[in-house]
């Protein structure tokens, strides 16, 4: 099966936080099932950490091309579908990375692995 990770799934995932959940943790270590984060999760990380609200313990480089090969990680690029989808959500949730992660699990049918509730008002299939 395939699943799309949240922006924090993926840094906890990578860093080894026990903020991940038991059941996340154990869908993405499961090799039967393919594992994308969207391209806006890296901007998002490349922004946050260039304005220093984000401490990584490795580079940029060495998390998006090692650190995601190595964990077997792909890249699930933006796509016009998902920037028109966008424009059909709710402003439940007002943070643009967010809004357009949700609108790709929706497009892509791909469940989100995420702690972040508010995307239930999406009708995201959210795991945690």
């Amino acid at each position: 099966m395939k699943y799309l990770l949240d922006t924090h799934a993926l840094l906890w995932f990578l860093s080894g936080d026990e903020a991940l959940s038991k059941t996340a943790r154990l869908c993405i270590e499961n090799e039967a099932n393919e594992i994308f984060v969207s391209m806006a999760s890296l901007w998002e990380i490349t922004i946050k950490s260039s304005l220093g609200k984000l401490k990584l313990a490795t580079t940029l480089e060495e998390m998006f091309i090692d650190k995601l090969s190595d964990n077997d990680i792909q890249v699930l690029k933006i796509d016009t579908s998902h920037l028109i989808y966008v424009h059909t959500l709710p402003f439940y949730h007002r943070d643009p990375f967010d809004r357009l992660i949700a609108s790709q699990s929706l497009v892509e049918n791909m469940p989100l692995i995420s702690k972040d509730l508010i995307m239930d008002d999406y009708g995201v299939q959210r795991i945690w």
